[in-house]
């Protein structure tokens, strides 16, 4: 599918399984950080709206006024963190270097979690955008 010119029914009815919808302050700023720190591949970017590809996953970021006949922009904060309780895993991507990209100054992201090998076979750290989630970048361990 080429995200760059499907329309908006076309890609909707394409989409299976679990899909994942972020709401953010700035669509750019996010799609922006979510490319430089992680590798994703962004398309369609405008202040509305953003898909972004990491591997053979998409995932969609909607602007917080796109929301404004559904339910949930009313229970997000004014300022802070959004986004408690849920990591986004990224099972393809380095943790070194993602860590490294987030520490600069112009994502204002926080390292919750330096990168470590974990005993459930993955490397891998917790990454927090200034939109408040908690990005997860990991690869797997090498086997003894």
């Amino acid at each position: 599918m080429d995200y760059e010119t499907v329309d908006a029914e076309d890609f909707g009815r394409s989409l299976t399984g679990i899909g994942l919808n972020l709401l953010v302050r700035d669509v750019m700023r996010e799609a922006a950080f979510l490319t430089k720190v992680f590798g994703m591949t962004a398309h369609r970017v405008s202040r509305d709206f953003a898909i972004m590809a990491s591997g053979r996953d998409v995932l969609q970021l909607h602007a917080d006024h796109t929301f404004h006949s559904h339910p949930l922009p009313s229970l997000l904060p004014e300022a802070g963190p959004r986004g408690g309780g849920i990591e986004v895993r990224l099972y393809e991507c380095d943790p070194d270097r993602a860590a490294d990209r987030a520490a600069a100054p112009e994502w204002r992201a926080t390292i919750l979690q330096q990168p470590a090998d974990k005993p459930h076979g993955l490397r891998e750290c917790v990454i927090l955008c200034e939109n408040g989630y908690a990005w997860v970048p990991s690869r797997p361990l090498k086997a003894d």
